[in-house]
């Protein structure tokens, strides 16, 4: 009897987990030096602006990767900068359409612990693929904020397109 029990063990062992090629998966990911190189481009395009913030460039998960924070930007514009950057990577999409696109949610989304559907995030998107968001706080109106995030990503846009 311990022999056929075994034997069907076995045999259900190799039934249920067969080696598939999908069971580990690539993903594009930004490398810090990347990730600092977007985030201080972004600040220097508002700066040039006259305007102090905060940039949070968030990994494809959205845990923070670079963070700064202009000298006379509050405090709290490192969090409005991140929940929007978060925004994107839930959404995949610019923050100003998803502010756009879903109004008719606007609410129930900003009420997700970590997300703030505003103006003044984009995505990074390496070799077509979402691989991180860049957020912006601390301009005067969202859209500013949004144009330095954008101005941020095509400094560094060449190096995207080319990732392997």
């Amino acid at each position: 009897m311990h022999a056929w029990y075994r034997f069907v063990a076995i045999g259900l062992g190799c039934v249920a987990a067969p080696a598939a090629a999908q069971d580990v998966l690539s993903t594009k990911q930004v490398s810090l030096e990347l990730a600092r190189d977007i985030a201080t481009r972004t600040l220097e395009a508002c700066r040039a602006q006259g305007h102090q913030v905060s940039v949070v460039v968030v990994d494809r998960g959205g845990a923070p990767q670079v963070v700064l924070r202009d000298a006379y930007a509050a405090r709290f514009t490192i969090e409005i900068a991140q929940r929007k950057a978060n925004a994107v990577i839930l959404s995949g999409i610019e923050s100003s359409a998803l502010r756009k696109n879903r109004a008719d949610i606007r609410a129930e989304l900003n009420q997700i612990d970590g997300l703030l559907v505003l103006d003044g995030a984009v995505p990074i998107r390496a070799g077509g693929a979402l691989a991180g968001a860049v957020g912006v706080s601390g301009a005067p109106g969202g859209h500013v904020d949004e144009a330095c995030a954008r101005k941020g990503v095509a400094a560094v846009q060449e190096r995207l397109d080319f990732a392997d």
